[in-house]
């Protein structure tokens, strides 16, 4: 058989885009020649590459796993209290509190399907939080029902007191905020940021301390480069981009996404990427990739774990409802 036949095959698929260079189809990741508006869009596929030719309704979305919930914002409240981001949303997004339903994505991505019938229950939530009532004498709502409506008031007490949070910070007393209103939403806030005030002041001399050390190891690196000229001759790759590099891959083996990366002094990576519907900000070690500031309380511990360990830390950390974000995206 010539399979030389095939190297130049191109298929026409649909598939979500959703912004950036590449896109995922059900079996593969694939780079993306043209750069487009994110949505559905068919592409035609040769190798790795796919190449937008047009938009196009969704195909197929019934065979999708099918997620249910309600709309806060561009998220989805699920059971469970876990408010996950809702991608391609329509330009106009549904009433708040309103039930929807959602696909997931072979990546895992939720993909918006529409906005399901509602019942008395979203009308008297979303009456209670007009009226600043909390939901404790409202009964037939559900536990996703109540989840969301505790996200949106925590969302507009946030406002008030200028204290920022991420679903999963507070996912574990969400229920609570939306049983007792505004008063034990603030004590949320309030605690949430002690204990991020407590971790700056953990964390300052440590981090001086690593910028110390970072400067003499620099020092001592920069001699064994000037050494290194002298013994080699030839081409080489340049190690500071193959520290970016190696950052993007460690962060795709752990299960994250990488968003960005930015190269800092003292031979230091800003690494910022998405995880488990959060986005988190990291500084690690060029060289090693060892965690130097975790953006998220470790208690001092973040030099005990690297870049691709560090998704496995935050993922206990937020199944067991004790995350505390430091550094925001």
């Amino acid at each position: 058989m010539d399979y030389r036949k095939f190297l130049g095959k191109v298929e026409s698929v649909v598939l979500p885009y959703l912004g950036g260079g590449t896109v995922d189809s059900a079996s593969r990741r694939l780079r993306v020649t043209t750069p487009v508006t994110p949505g559905w869009w068919r592409f035609d596929v040769k190798g790795r590459d796919a190449t937008p030719r047009e938009p196009s309704e969704p195909e197929c979305l019934e065979a999708l796993p099918r997620v249910r919930g309600h709309a806060w914002g561009r998220r989805l409240v699920r059971e469970g209290a876990v408010a996950e981001p809702l991608e391609l949303m329509p330009e106009e997004e549904p009433p708040r509190l309103a039930p929807v339903s959602a696909r997931r994505w072979f990546d895992g991505t939720l993909l918006f399907e529409g906005v399901d019938f509602e019942s008395e229950a979203e009308g008297a939530a979303r009456l209670a939080l007009e009226q600043n009532q909390p939901l404790a004498h409202i009964r037939g709502v559900s536990a996703p029902l109540r989840a969301a409506f505790g996200y949106a008031l925590l969302e507009r007490v946030s406002r008030d007191v200028g204290i920022r949070f991420a679903p999963a910070e507070v996912r574990g007393r969400i229920l609570a905020v939306a049983e007792g209103g505004r008063v034990p939403a603030e004590d949320c806030l309030r605690r949430l940021n002690h204990e991020r005030e407590a971790q700056a002041v953990r964390t300052r001399q440590e981090r001086e301390d690593a910028e110390r050390r970072a400067r003499s190891a620099e020092l001592v690196e920069e001699a064994q480069r000037r050494m290194a000229r002298l013994a080699t001759r030839g081409v080489r790759g340049n190690p500071r981009e193959d520290g970016m590099q190696r950052a993007q891959q460690a962060l795709l083996n752990a299960g994250a996404r990488p968003l960005d990366l930015r190269r800092l002094a003292g031979q230091r990576l800003e690494v910022t990427y998405a995880f488990m519907g959060e986005r988190f900000v990291s500084i690690v070690a060029a060289d090693s990739l060892q965690v130097l500031d975790a953006g998220i309380c470790l208690a001092g511990a973040d030099g005990d774990v690297t870049l691709e360990s560090l998704p496995s830390v935050i993922r206990e950390a937020i199944e067991t409802d004790v995350l505390v974000v430091t550094r925001h995206a």
